[in-house]
């Protein structure tokens, strides 16, 4: 197959649907399909200094293209972005016909395959990720209808799981066979412990992670104010904040209100993609006490690892974790709750193994790429030499929006 692969976030930018791109990028390869990725990137210093940024580094196998987000980086215009996506898009079947068109987040990339569907009359099938299925169209109308659009017409729409198919259902009005299930995945071979054996023995004192964007909506926050509560009660540990986003400086200066100094906390900034993996194999306790995800990434690659996780009763967290089985859960927000999860992992020893043994056999069995690759290729046979739904009017209206004053938080 000749498929289309159009991502919002590549690497440099640090976020889960780099990974998922990059895992997914090498399935395909691998099964020998012809793959071109059109991915968006911020080239300005404040994006990249939120996400990272810089046009995408090249791929084994795939045709990459890079697009500058320059409509967003200019007063979060959105719309003139998604008219280059669409450009490219029939540029580059014009050089190869694509037979399918595979979008990584319903707007804007969602929106623009769409419309390039539309155009070329080849079919489409759309990854609903992360804050694409919590917030965006709860902003504004014009981002609503995209969303609303997007869902109601792609060729397939592909989703975590059913707690964010509830959310999104609920919010947007979409009927739930729309969706298809496909759960995020993990890089096995590469997220692995650092010694089968001694799976959820901890060190002392005991590490503590938190990897991934250091943004509030992820808990970063919070987590900061459990690690004053364990000080304040003497628990021995060594934490670190592993990652960029948003929320540093906020972080760093709720750290240092606590007086959490280097010997309890570090914080260590941006890891690429190839470090993470060491990162998680240098823990003992991973900490996600998020507020929603999509599939959290970071969630299955620390299971891969080996690790005890204390997360929360979250959208796209309960798919995957269930507390007293495989992890501790408690409410997002209640950072007292966290704080005692952390401190029951650090202190009991057998809990903390069997939560951690049960966390790596489920994730072997159930996220391996190479099991949810072979599906998603399933979808595009599935789609093959079928017409895209074009019964949507292409035009949007242009209304206010939060999101144009800080497009990098859509």
């Amino acid at each position: 197959m000749r498929i289309c692969f159009i991502s919002r976030r590549f690497f440099p930018a640090i976020s889960g649907m780099s990974v998922y791109a990059a895992n997914l990028l090498r399935e395909l390869v691998a099964a020998g399909h012809d793959v071109t990725m059109i991915s968006q990137y911020r080239g300005d210093p404040a994006g990249a200094g939120i996400y990272g940024g810089g046009p995408p580094p090249p791929v084994p196998g795939v045709r990459v293209i890079g697009l500058e987000q320059l409509g967003e980086q200019e007063g979060g215009d959105f719309e003139r972005d998604i008219d280059a996506m669409v450009s490219v898009i029939c540029r580059e079947h014009a050089r190869g016909p694509f037979e399918i068109l595979h979008a990584q987040y319903g707007y804007p990339t969602g929106w623009a395959t769409l419309l390039a569907s539309r155009r070329l009359g080849v079919p489409n099938l759309v990854s609903i990720q992360g804050g694409d299925g919590h917030w965006v169209g709860s902003c504004c109308e014009t981002h609503r209808l995209a969303m609303v659009r997007v869902l109601d017409h792609a060729g397939a729409v592909l989703i975590g799981g059913e707690s964010f198919v509830d959310e999104v259902s609920e919010r947007l009005g979409t009927r739930r066979e729309r969706f298809t299930i496909v759960p995020g995945a993990v890089d096995v071979a590469r997220f692995h412990p650092a010694d089968e054996a001694e799976v959820g023995v901890a060190a002392e004192p005991v590490r503590i992670l938190y990897h991934g964007r250091v943004d509030r909506r992820k808990g970063v926050l919070d987590f900061v104010d459990a690690l004053a509560l364990l000080q304040a009660r003497g628990l021995p540990f060594r934490a670190a904040i592993s990652g960029i986003g948003p929320d540093v400086a906020a972080s760093r200066e709720r750290a240092a209100g606590h007086g959490l100094g280097p010997a309890f906390l570090r914080f260590t900034g941006y890891a690429d993609y190839g470090a993470a993996a060491a990162l998680y194999r240098e823990a003992d306790i991973f900490a996600s006490p998020t507020y929603a995800e999509g599939f959290s990434n970071t969630v299955l690659e620390a299971m891969s690892s080996g690790l005890a996780i204390a997360s929360c009763r979250a959208v796209g967290v309960t798919d995957c974790l269930r507390d007293g089985e495989n992890a501790l859960l408690t409410e997002p927000g209640d950072v007292a709750a966290h704080a005692d999860a952390l401190d029951r992992l650090a202190t009991d020893g057998p809990l903390r193994r069997r939560l951690a043994r049960a966390a790596l056999a489920e994730c072997r069995a159930t996220y391996s790429w190479e099991v949810v690759g072979r599906q998603i290729i399933g979808l595009y046979e599935g789609l093959l030499g079928t017409a895209p739904d074009t019964d949507f009017p292409p035009d949007l209206p242009l209304e206010p929006c939060r999101f144009r004053a800080a497009p990098h938080l859509l």
